[in-house]
This record gives structure tokens, sequence and C-alpha cells, in this order.
């Protein structure tokens, strides 16, 4: 099993449908992989266009049990007065870029654009997103653990 860094770059976001009737909308993007989940700063005022230009950090552990790794980023409309708008979401399959980051060393899918599906399965937008995966070298240690206390085998 390889452990390694999937970097996460959300660039901006296009098109994005308008819930809020009198006012724009505030966009924020919930980034979730595993159980690991990361939330971007709400872009105030930036309507449907929104920029972001955010990096996130996720721990993974390659290959596992699920044979299809992916990453879900949910975009969000922030209400002050009432709960969050859910405007749509895209998913990202990482099984390619894991395979290749293992193989390579590093492998990196330079931003591109995503479109985003809304509740009813409708497009509602696009979001640019470049991911980087990076495996970690992990050296195996020969000792096995007693009650706390760790004895080598040499």
């Amino acid at each position: 099993m390889t452990i390694g860094i999937l970097e996460v770059n959300l660039v901006d976001a296009h098109g994005l449908s308008r819930t809020d009737f009198l006012n724009k909308i505030d966009p924020y993007v919930l980034i979730q992989y595993r159980s690991q989940e990361h939330k971007t700063s709400i872009a105030k005022g930036q309507g449907s266009n929104p920029k972001w230009n955010e990096k996130f950090k996720f721990r993974v552990e390659y290959p596992r049990a699920d044979k299809q790794p992916k990453l879900v980023l949910k975009i969000m409309d922030h209400d002050t007065f009432s709960s969050d708008d859910y405007l749509g979401q895209t998913t990202i399959y990482l099984k390619e870029v894991l395979e290749q980051g293992v193989a390579n060393g590093s492998a990196e899918l330079h931003p591109q654009k995503y479109r985003l599906v809304g509740s009813t399965q409708n497009y509602c937008g696009d979001m640019q997103v470049g991911i980087t995966f990076t495996p970690r070298v992990e050296t195996q240690t020969y000792a096995q653990e007693f009650g706390g206390w760790k004895e080598s085998q040499w």
C-alpha cells in the first residue's frame, strides 16, 4: 500500500445558477475524499463566476478496498438568515492519477473544467480543478510492539 498526498487546486467556477432572486449568490465548495473534508472560503458577492485559487491537501492510501477512489466537490450558496442552498456537484475519479503517481513518483492533472450537475441531474455550470498526487516514501521498521514498547529484532 502506498501513502501519499493528494493536492487539490480549486481555481474557479463559471455559469452557476442563481438561487437567490434578490441577491447575488455567495458560493463556497465542500471537497470530500473518503472521510476527509475541506471547505473553501466564501466567494462573497462574486455571483455566478467565483474565483478561489485555493489548495487543499488530503492523505491518500492506495490501493484500498474501494476500487474507484473519488473526489466529490459540492458547491453551495452561503445564506446568512437561512440554511445554505445546494447548487450542484461534480465527481472526479482518481484511480488513474493515483496509479500514475505510484508508478512515476508523482502525477499531475493540470486545471481543467468539470461539469456541475444539480439535484435533478441538470447541468448547472463548470468548475476548474487541478490535482497533484505525490506518494510519500515509507521506511519499513522491523520492530514488534509489546505493551507500548517496541522491541527491535536486532
